[in-house]
């Protein structure tokens, strides 16, 4: 029997997976922290100090992040058809997670300003992008480059076997009770428990 070469389309499985799932959780993880800093608005008087972290990061990029990441759960225990339908599903995320992290840079630093405008008066002089936005820049080359690689090589890929797949259709008949030992040995052999 001939071996299959070593390097073929199975063996991208185990890196390309990896490589989506660590790509993801960065990307979710960055996408939450503040991608946006401003200076300047600590000098409003009567105003206590407040935290302007949820308006200067992309909730909408880690809620994207976190649907990659839940797009290859459903990869790795699924196959066929479906399989490929929720790559799809992951690519699509993929690109709306690069496209929020495009348009940040136009949006965010405006956001902020007026944001903090509007609760504390103050007045921001300067802002500025944090290393976390460009934290999410590799991240978002990164997980769209690891699902656009799985939508191509899913079919390829192992699949979890179906006997774990749920019982379905009719229930099978209960075998007879194996009565001598070379029944016994042979319904150990096959998979069956002799004794229950």
């Amino acid at each position: 029997m001939a071996e299959r070469p070593a390097g073929g389309p199975r063996s991208t499985f185990g890196p390309v997976v990896a490589l989506g799932l660590a790509s993801a959780a960065l990307g979710a993880y960055a996408a939450s922290r503040p991608w946006v800093s401003g200076t300047g608005a600590e000098s409003v008087v009567g105003v206590a100090p407040v935290a302007f972290d949820e308006i200067s990061s992309s909730p909408l990029a880690t809620a994207l992040a976190f649907v990659v990441l839940a797009c290859w759960g459903v990869v790795l225990v699924t196959r066929g058809r479906f399989r490929r339908a929720v790559a799809a599903v992951a690519v699509l995320a993929a690109l709306g997670y690069a496209a929020a992290v495009v348009w940040a840079p136009f949006s965010l630093p405006d956001h902020l300003v007026e944001q903090v405008r509007v609760r504390t008066g103050g007045v921001l002089d300067d802002t500025s992008l944090t290393g976390w936005f460009w934290l999410s820049v590799l991240a978002a080359l990164l997980v769209l480059a690891s699902t656009v690689f799985a939508l191509r090589l899913v079919p390829t890929w192992p699949e979890m076997g179906a006997r774990y797949d749920s019982p379905a259709g009719a229930r099978e008949t209960v075998p007879e009770q194996p009565s001598d030992n070379r029944d016994i040995w042979k319904a150990l052999d096959e998979g069956r428990d002799p004794t229950a």
